[in-house]
């Protein structure tokens, strides 16, 4: 199996996107006199967007199993204090602290697994449940407060740049091409696209259900590894209550870029279209001095706008 049959399938969800990208482009281009489109503009986008779209890598595999992952900015920080504490306190170099916090992540991954794919608990109340006692663990360890002053070498993971490329950017991107061909070149993907749209033929055909389900929370807690990383360099600070805005943010991501919530479909291109359509308008607003509540609001209206077209695009066809 080479290819994955879901990937194929028409989805004028991404063409939607694209246009949107493209108009919205234009018009902050208008709007700040072409601001937008200077090289520092774009590096910024470059530079904020990694974070959240690592975290929504990570709450995309579950989300294609028809899950959700509520504990994902939780465990990215408690995988960041693991880092931080690491290096300020036990002298650590950088490789091994973060060795250690994706080993954590991984931890929790099993312990996440095991509750959705073994206890056959629901994982909305899981994940929650890992949610309170992840930020409780962490909350007992900083005692609240905030855990800062890394090596420069560490830091260049989140502010630095290879040819003007940001460095949070260049690891997202590695991390967004491995997604690609895990979900569209392998088993795991085709397994995994299968039992999201479709479980009980899924286990007649002689998949292990459990073991993919398994696997997909231990994929999604490396992942939301792999963002505590960036977010410790690109912030020099650790803290138990970072990023908690994150969260429904990559719900709505993953439902813009595609993602059926119910499972059985979504695609990487589809996810980075939207966080860049995310981030365009983030910075648009930044730029014009405007609030960024009204970029949020502005974010529901293109979900509501994106969902409510696909829709009507698939009522005329069938």
């Amino acid at each position: 199996m080479s290819s994955n049959p879901f990937l194929k399938r028409r989805n004028p969800q991404l063409l939607i996107l694209v246009i949107i990208l493209i108009a919205i482009f234009l018009l902050f281009g208008l709007l700040t006199k072409g601001k937008i489109f200077e090289p520092r503009s774009l590096q910024a986008i470059a530079f904020q967007l990694p974070l959240l779209g690592l975290l929504t890598l990570a709450q995309m595999s579950p989300m294609l199993t028809g899950g959700i992952d509520l504990s994902i900015v939780s465990t990215a920080n408690l995988s960041a204090i693991v880092i931080a504490l690491s290096m300020t306190q036990f002298e650590l170099s950088p490789f091994w602290a973060i060795v250690l916090g994706l080993l954590l992540s991984l931890g929790l991954g099993v312990l996440k697994g095991t509750l959705v794919a073994f206890c056959s608990i629901p994982a909305m109340i899981a994940t929650l449940g890992m949610m309170i006692f992840i930020r409780g663990i962490a909350l007992v360890v900083t005692k609240g407060y905030v855990i800062a002053g890394f090596p420069r070498s560490f830091l260049f993971l989140g502010d630095g740049t290879v040819l003007g490329i940001p460095m949070p950017f260049i690891i997202f991107l590695i991390t967004a091409a491995f997604m690609s061909l895990l979900l569209d070149r392998t088993p795991f993907g085709i397994q995994l696209y299968l039992l999201g749209s479709n479980p009980t033929a899924t286990l007649f055909s002689g998949v292990n259900n459990r073991r993919v389900i398994f696997r997909v929370y231990l994929l999604c807690s490396f992942l939301a590894g792999v963002a505590s990383v960036v977010m410790t360099a690109r912030f020099n600070a650790a803290q138990a209550g970072y990023g908690e805005s994150y969260l429904l943010l990559t719900v709505l991501a993953c439902v813009l870029g595609g993602v059926n919530p119910a499972g059985g479909f979504g695609k990487v291109g589809g996810l980075i279209l939207s966080m860049v359509v995310l981030q365009v308008v983030a910075t648009g607003f930044n730029l014009l001095g405007l609030s960024s509540h009204l970029a949020s609001a502005l974010w529901g209206i293109i979900l509501v706008s994106v969902i409510l077209t696909n829709r009507l695009i698939f009522a005329r066809e069938t």
